[in-house]
């Protein structure tokens, strides 16, 4: 059997909500995803890729638009190795500087260290207004990530 999750992740790699706000943001995301099996907050020590598991179909140069998965991998081990103080990388296809935070992941992704989940939601994802509440309670902008194992 399969499993899906929603997570939602700050658009800031580096923002963490406050716990009262987790716990708020926590409690509406059951709400609206009520059909989830679990719903939970939870905090990383450093920044850590959240990808959407076997939707993975690749990532591309927000500047030139050529493949990045050639060379997304190395940039990312790169990144984890100073333990994501930087998320920024210069690309091969075109030599501009870019966050890894900001390539154009076919299926969203995101880098972290905070992370909301909803576990087998039963849901495509959140509506506009459903998003704007969460981004509400949370304090911040959320990248929705669709993750299948």
């Amino acid at each position: 059997m399969s499993d899906n999750y929603l997570q939602y992740v700050p658009a800031d790699p580096k923002f963490r909500p406050s716990a009262e706000a987790a716990v708020q943001a926590e409690n509406l995301l059951a709400r609206l995803l009520p059909d989830a099996e679990v719903v939970r907050a939870s905090f990383y020590e450093s920044v850590m890729f959240f990808d959407p598991g076997a939707n993975w179909s690749g990532v591309n140069c927000p500047k030139c638009g050529a493949d990045a998965e050639p060379w997304f991998g190395d940039a990312t081990s790169q990144a984890a190795d100073a333990a994501f103080e930087s998320l920024f990388t210069t690309t091969p296809c075109c030599g501009n500087v870019v966050s890894l935070n900001e390539l154009s992941f076919v299926w969203p992704a995101a880098f972290g260290s905070f992370m909301l989940e909803a576990a087998n939601p039963n849901s495509r994802g959140l509506a506009p207004a459903e998003l704007s509440q969460l981004e509400a309670a949370l304090g911040c902008a959320v990248r929705e990530v669709a993750m299948h194992l």
